[in-house]
């Protein structure tokens, strides 16, 4: 509200539609009412989320797919800016609706309480999009102090501290500064950014929701985990099972099975999955590229379910694979997935294609002249960057095949688990990216 009045009246109206959407819902003596008001709150909500993200996005596709057939049209275009958060809270207010819908939960009477629902402080700008059959009775139940809370919760925050500033916000300069002139650059600067933004954007989004999940510990609320070493998948289905886990979920909550899951038929599943990774694109931006990047990942997981019985060694996810097996389907699927970044990346299509073109274009005299050290890094900061997302990796690894590394270093010695303390407190102020653009979290434009 302190940066735009305006735009507070739209999580208010939201949240009240949606509010007495789930009363009215509850109250409604036959299934066709329950259906109409389910409908007039998901048509309510939507239409906002369209005029404010995806207007100006249609009516420019309009305007230029009228000059392919040669008729010059002038499509109305909007000077808005996006609200902030306005995709979670959005999205948070409609599962509840759902939920009401389905029986799952009972309306929540108070509107206070309904209202902390979906403007969480912690979670309300990026996440983890939370169900309401889960944090609504944590926001009744008040929970008193508890030493443990207060100790998980710092730890938490810790760790997304050192992602965000001493990766994500360090890589940012050479990835940015790539990316900002994609026909500059060539070969090993080109491969450097794309890999280096495999590891920005996942420090930065999973930073986000580790101080958002600490946060909202210190207070006693428990929020869902949104990742879960996603870089470690072995394949693409794998990957969405791992990454953004609210997000991907909710989709298959509420788009998915509603569409028939795969309930009808082999087919109708092909093109459900296909449908709802085209709308994940949409949703994380009104842009081709994101839309291109959202079907990229429909059809690899199409093409691994419909080939996984032929070809089972390479997409299925065994126990008893052979190291080697696992470690090539890893790669591969790393490989693949930091390609499909580009995507994401690049400000339009056009920078992806050159990107995509220059990724390709070495010339082994720039290996070794020193121009990656002209990229915003030196020398020395680039080999640390890689050095810090190694030790991330470790721990990532080891939360993924061993145990949760925080329950592991709290029954530890106190000397040790105060040295750890203060080691990654240190590292965060030394070596800590400060300034800049890169401070703002990627997933704020959503």
């Amino acid at each position: 509200m302190s940066w735009n009045a305006t735009y507070a009246l739209l999580i208010a109206f939201s949240t009240l539609v949606t509010y007495f959407s789930g009363i009215l819902i509850y109250k409604a003596p036959t299934a066709k009412g329950k259906r109409l008001v389910v409908a007039l709150s998901f048509i309510t909500n939507l239409s906002i989320l369209f005029f404010y993200k995806y207007f100006n996005f249609f009516s420019k596709t309009i305007e230029d797919s009228f000059a392919i057939i040669g008729l010059n049209i002038d499509a109305p275009i909007l000077d808005l800016l996006l609200p902030v958060g306005i995709s979670f809270y959005t999205f948070q207010a409609l599962s509840y609706t759902m939920d009401v819908y389905r029986g799952e939960i009972k309306p929540e009477r108070h509107i206070g309480i309904y209202a902390l629902f979906v403007s969480y402080f912690p979670q309300l700008v990026a996440g983890p999009i939370e169900r309401s059959k889960h944090l609504l009775p944590q926001l009744r139940n008040f929970s008193q102090l508890k030493y443990e809370n207060l100790r998980s919760g710092m730890l938490l925050i810790l760790w997304g501290f050192f992602k965000k500033m001493v990766i994500a916000d360090r890589i940012a300069i050479l990835v940015n500064t790539v990316y900002d002139d994609p026909g500059k650059y060539t070969g090993i600067e080109t491969s450097a950014a794309v890999l280096l933004f495999s590891f920005q954007i996942f420090c930065d989004f999973s930073a986000y929701t580790d101080i958002a999940r600490g946060v909202a510990r210190l207070m006693g609320i428990d929020l869902m985990k949104n990742f879960d070493s996603p870089y470690f998948s072995k394949n693409i289905t794998e990957f969405w099972r791992r990454w953004h886990i609210s997000l991907s979920t909710w989709f298959r909550d509420y788009l998915y099975i509603p569409l028939g899951g795969s309930r009808k038929g082999k087919n109708r599943t092909y093109w459900n999955l296909f449908f709802v990774f085209l709308v994940s694109g949409l949703w994380h931006g009104a842009s081709m590229n994101f839309v291109i990047w959202g079907a990229m990942h429909g059809l690899i997981i199409v093409l691994e379910k419909l080939y996984y019985k032929r070809t089972s060694w390479f997409f299925s996810i065994k126990r008893d694979a052979s190291f080697s097996v696992k470690l090539f389907r890893g790669l591969f699927t790393f490989t693949l997935v930091t390609f499909l970044w580009i995507f994401f990346r690049a400000d339009t299509f056009s920078d992806s294609l050159i990107v995509i073109k220059n990724l390709f274009d070495w010339d082994m005299t720039r290996v070794f002249n020193g121009e990656l050290y002209n990229l915003g890094l030196t020398s020395g900061q680039l080999y640390l960057s890689i050095f810090f997302i190694g030790i991330m990796l470790l721990v990532e690894y080891y939360n993924s095949f061993v145990t949760n590394p925080i329950v592991l270093l709290l029954k530890q010695h106190i000397v040790f688990r105060w040295s750890v303390y203060i080691i990654i407190i240190l590292t965060i102020l030394i070596f800590g990216a400060y300034g800049g653009e890169q401070q703002q979290f990627i997933y704020f434009q959503f």
